[in-house]
């Protein structure tokens, strides 16, 4: 005799199957409430180790637990409240091939924990290829949200476009910075060639292709080139410092010296600048900065004297770091909890501030900055836990009607609620994911991107594939990348144009592991807003033709359909922690009601890259940029 069908919420829940992805802030909390809820079979995956910063409000963790899975101490954790419940830990990404749809189809409720936008459009259209059901949720201080994804119900997580990430254009970095964050940018990018991985986007030198330098940029290069700065060349700094072994007084003749008076040569940049002022490491000012008797250390702003003090401290650390390196092509890495490496970015990004006249920053200030902190609240972690487990009691009783999107803010809305719910949105009917027929247009310059970076950068940068296959829709079937090794190597090199991509293209995308299609349709452009190497239009109304936009000039991508760009202006990456981060418009947190705020989605933006020792996070300093660390 078959077994009757569950009667009520109680053998739902212990009839269920779920997947949690992610065991850092709200994971652990939401593991927790899943085995005290009855959820009796439940598979926890998370590729991150925990960090003795995770302690503060990770409670499933503690000190003896520091460089060990989240995964697995979280399971062995939250089998202490309940030892009858079946939990399975995977120290693995989510994103690997061996979580195919078939995987997904197992679980009755997929709940993401994720810290990063790459994942989570991942697990998003796995749940989607799977038709399983999708709760997601993010915190940011005392703010949070959940919503319910289902195909076909709702909209998915790529349905509205994320918070754009805050990008710099090399020349403002290089040449005329003019706020904090500009110099903490520079600072990190020195940092990473002095001894990190060189990246010749992130070049500090004085940049002489600046348009607004254009003329006699740099035609009076270095007349009064100090001796100190051991007669700099300008090919590879790491190379030149090396020569130094790394000299700080060198160091510091070229970076705050020599390239500042390469920048004066510049005159046209300084018209309606005020001009940099070179700092010499015999002439530095110990004056205090104000008035700091009775704060603490890291709060204290350094003196000029003080900065270069603590940079030569951290530079030789550093240096030694990096000579204990073993293999070559080894690199240190930033972090923003080692010490030498938050001294030496504090020190150079103060240093920096001063020859620009821009206000420098305690140590504690540049760590926020730059690492993007928001202080996480755990009780923020645990009311988002306990929403998730609400929703997932209304899908277990197929009460899609009831399923929410629901807020949490840092204060009473005009309903003197602090947290709001609203109705579900519909699908976007152009969604590049979910809709019908997934489409974008992809702008771009044919005869400057190799097919390469199209996959790197916009296959899986942008629109987050795995194993994409791309075949030129020209009638003969020609294989522009393929999934399996080895098959398209050499076309990597070659240009798109070489494969006769032009104006108006068609490219068939497949993504077998994420059971995903994709029609793109190219766009030359011979030149982008900010240099971009490539925008992504999701909303063909939105495009405008090519003589119009050649006779205006680059056009920014500003529809609600848009997708992320990525362009070769500075964008900054910094470290993050464990847990979410969330985008929050101007709607709830305004006093609108929920019923307002509907139409004023909030999204999810993750910004770091998965499973790395040191996550990787689009450094964002606007209004509506929140991220929960």
């Amino acid at each position: 005799m078959a077994d009757a069908a569950p009667s009520n919420l109680g053998d739902l829940i212990k009839k269920s199957k779920i997947l949690l992805v992610g065991a850092g802030g709200i994971g652990c909390e939401l593991l927790k409430n899943l085995v005290l809820s009855s959820f009796n079979d439940i598979l926890v995956i998370d590729l991150d180790t925990i960090d003795v910063s995770n302690l503060n409000r990770q409670f499933l963790f503690q000190k003896e637990h520091v460089g060990k899975s989240k995964a697995v101490v979280a399971r062995e954790s939250a089998l202490g409240f309940n030892p009858d419940v079946t939990i399975i830990a995977k120290h693995d990404s989510v994103m690997s091939s061996e979580y195919n749809v078939n995987f997904f189809k197992q679980f009755t409720i997929v709940m993401n924990a994720l810290d990063n936008r790459a994942a989570r459009s991942h697990v998003n259209r796995m749940c989607l290829a799977a038709n399983v059901p999708l709760i997601e949720s993010g915190t940011a201080g005392y703010l949070g949200q959940v919503t319910v994804i289902k195909k076909g119900l709702s909209e998915c997580y790529d349905c509205n476009p994320k918070a754009g990430q805050k990008s710099f254009p090399g020349c403002t970095i290089r040449n005329t910075p003019s706020e904090p964050i500009h110099c903490i940018v520079w600072a990190k990018h020195l940092f990473n060639q002095l001894f990190g991985e060189a990246d010749p986007d992130e070049d500090v030198s004085p940049d002489t292709a600046d348009p607004e330098a254009a003329g006699d940029a740099g035609s009076v290069a270095l007349e009064s080139k100090s001796d100190d700065a051991g007669n700099v060349t300008r090919t590879s700094t790491r190379a030149w410092a090396q020569q130094s072994e790394y000299d700080p007084s060198k160091l510091f003749g070229k970076f705050f010296c020599d390239d500042i008076k390469y920048l004066l040569s510049m005159d046209k940049l300084w018209a309606k600048r005020t001009p940099p002022n070179p700092l010499s490491w015999d002439q530095l000012s110990d004056e205090p900065f104000g008035n700091q008797e009775g704060i603490i250390k890291d709060q204290r702003v350094w003196s000029l004297s003080e900065c270069a003090e603590v940079m030569a401290a951290s530079v030789k650390t550093l240096y030694q770091q990096f000579k204990d390196l073993k293999g070559e092509g080894s690199f240190l890495v930033w972090d923003k909890d080692d010490e030498a490496s938050m001294d030496f970015v504090t020190a150079c990004a103060n240093l920096r501030a001063c020859v620009f006249s821009i206000p420098r920053k305690s140590r504690f200030d540049v760590k926020a900055m730059a690492g993007n902190i928001i202080p996480a609240i755990a009780t923020t972690n645990a009311v988002i836990a306990g929403l998730i487990v609400f929703e997932a009691f209304k899908i277990l009783e197929d009460k899609w009607e009831d399923c929410r999107h629901v807020y949490l803010n840092s204060k009473p809305n005009a309903l003197n609620k602090v947290i709001a719910p609203s109705s579900l949105d519909s699908a976007n009917p152009k969604c590049y994911v979910c809709s019908h027929q997934p489409e974008v247009t992809v702008l771009l310059n044919v005869t400057q991107m190799t097919v390469q970076s199209f996959e790197e950068k916009v296959l899986r940068g942008a629109l987050h594939m795995i194993s994409p296959d791309v075949m030129v829709d020209d009638g003969k079937g020609t294989v522009l990348i393929s999934s399996e090794e080895g098959e398209t190597t050499e076309n990597m090199t070659k240009l798109l144009s070489d494969f006769n991509v032009s104006d108006g293209s068609r490219l068939r995308c497949e993504d077998f592991h994420q059971e995903y299609d994709l029609n793109i349709t190219i766009a030359h452009r011979d030149q982008l807003e900010d240099n971009r190497e490539f925008s992504i239009i999701a909303d063909p109304a939105q495009l405008q033709p090519k003589a119009a936009m050649e006779s205006s000039g680059p056009q920014p991508s500003t529809s609600s359909s848009s997708v992320p760009s990525s362009s070769t202006p500075i964008t900054e990456s910094v470290d993050m922690d464990d847990d979410l981060d969330v985008v929050f418009q101007k709607g709830v947190e305004n006093d609108q009601s929920p019923q307002e705020s509907s139409n004023r989605k909030r999204s999810i933006a993750d910004q770091a890259e998965t499973g790395s020792a040191s996550k990787k996070a689009r450094l964002s300093q606007t209004e509506s940029d929140i991220i929960e660390l």
